[in-house]
């Protein structure tokens, strides 16, 4: 049976049942800092990761992503494990519970927590958490579907389970998590997903559970939207108008949903002003074009706050040198706010795409410095253990020698040995 070679880039600290998991750095140049603050740690493949429940350590690379390996077996021969889930996502079962565990404990609730392994599965692809006042179904993975039938557990999805239209629309709202990588940890994140509404994000600490159940910022803008009835379909036998209004009604209607769907404020702007200025429609249609115009014009609103507290944020991480930062806004800011630019938002963008020019020559600089230090580290690392194994071999040898002839040796001979056996015992250590 051969070993398995992927990269294992999480374990949990301090034994094979323990869950407290830990992600290692991929970088050479962070991985010396994190084995500094572990130095006493102990790292395994867990049982609740599916591991073998076998003794890891980390290896340094300078070429290739650092990850951990399995001790050697005592026999020699590889180490064999049947751990299926390897990646930085491996572990998110585990940074999950330690999140809403201490989430809820901050809310006065102690809540309990199972780690489903459907047949064929990988063990955590769901998480059921329980507590006094209500129930959390988190799917991580495609493996089980979610169930919307049972009030009494509210599914949370992940970014890869999908939901179909016609759910979004009875339950108004889903909501999802993902995990983003801080470090050697994993941050939970809760996104709000509504029907034709892009997906919301917030921190774990900006939710809260409410009688409608797990709630975010997004779901009171969501349900103050749905203040008015949802437009219906219209009534042929009370609506008598041409056809043709009400067909181009509907038409209207799923392209603003799609307009939104993609975040396409110029589309769903054109398609407003046609809708509103739509002739030949009778009164019930005309309700529901109040409706959807009503709903359209909250969520141009909302668009508009958002691209004014982008381009803020832009600004400000350019004020402040974060180069990580500015180069996610300013990606965002092409992709979605590249229209009708006023001079400031050009200005602003301009003075961005600037700033991130400039840095990358003095990010390249110093990416170039960090890895010549490391890989100097690394071989004065490798020039002091090969110093100690050369000593260790210079204390057996002169072992060897004053048990084999100390009764024919001279005393001065004997003396000089074991003053240099004592030297070398020092350099070779433990």
């Amino acid at each position: 049976m051969r070993a398995d070679k992927r990269r294992i880039q999480t374990a949990v600290l301090g034994g094979a049942g323990s869950e407290e998991p830990l992600m290692l750095p991929m970088e050479a140049i962070e991985l010396d800092a994190f084995r500094h603050a572990h130095e006493r740690d102990t790292f395994w493949c867990g049982t609740l990761l599916g591991g073998c429940g076998g003794q890891l350590t980390t290896k340094l690379y300078t070429d290739r992503s650092c990850h951990f390996a399995h001790h050697p077996d005592p026999d020699g021969l590889p180490h064999v494990c049947g751990r299926a889930a390897r990646g930085v996502n491996s572990a998110d079962h585990l940074y999950v519970k330690s999140a809403a565990a201490a989430w809820l404990a901050d809310r006065g609730e102690q809540a309990t927590f199972t780690y489903t392994r459907p047949e064929d599965g990988p063990l955590g692809s769901v998480v059921d958490v329980r507590w006094q006042h209500g129930a959390l179904r988190v799917h991580l993975d495609q493996t089980v579907a979610p169930g919307w039938d049972d009030d009494a557990v509210e599914p949370v999805l992940s970014t890869m389970v999908p939901v179909d239209r016609d759910t979004l629309i009875r339950r108004w709202y889903v909501h999802r998590i993902r995990l983003d990588s801080e470090g050697t940890a994993r941050r939970v994140r809760i996104g709000t997903e509504a029907f034709a509404r892009p997906t919301e994000w917030f921190a774990l600490d900006e939710c809260d559970m409410t009688e409608r159940g797990l709630s975010t910022p997004a779901v009171a803008r969501i349900i103050r939207s749905r203040s008015t009835p949802p437009p219906a379909r219209p009534a042929a036998r009370t609506d008598r108008k041409s056809p043709d209004a009400q067909t181009r009604t509907q038409v209207l209607f799923r392209r603003i949903e799609e307009a939104r769907a993609v975040g396409s404020v110029v589309m769903v702007a054109r398609m407003s002003h046609a809708l509103a200025t739509l002739d030949g429609v009778g009164q019930e249609t005309r309700t529901q074009i109040n409706t959807v115009l009503q709903d359209a014009k909250l969520w141009l609103q909302e668009q508009t706050a958002a691209r004014q507290e982008m381009f803020t944020q832009l600004s400000k991480a350019v004020a402040e040198g974060n180069v990580q930062k500015a180069r996610g806004l300013l990606t965002r800011v092409n992709a979605i706010a590249d229209h009708d630019r006023t001079d400031a938002e050009t200005q602003t963008a301009g003075a961005a795409a600037d700033f991130l020019a400039g840095m990358l020559g003095q990010q390249e600089e110093t990416a170039q410095k960090l890895h010549a230090a490391a890989e100097a580290k690394e071989e004065a690392r490798r020039k002091a253990a090969r110093q100690k194994t050369d000593a260790l071999q210079q204390v057996r040898t002169t072992l060897r020698t004053l048990r084999r002839h100390s009764r024919t040796m001279l005393g001065t001979e004997q003396r000089r040995r074991v003053a240099m056996l004592t030297e070398l015992a020092a350099e070779a250590g433990d």
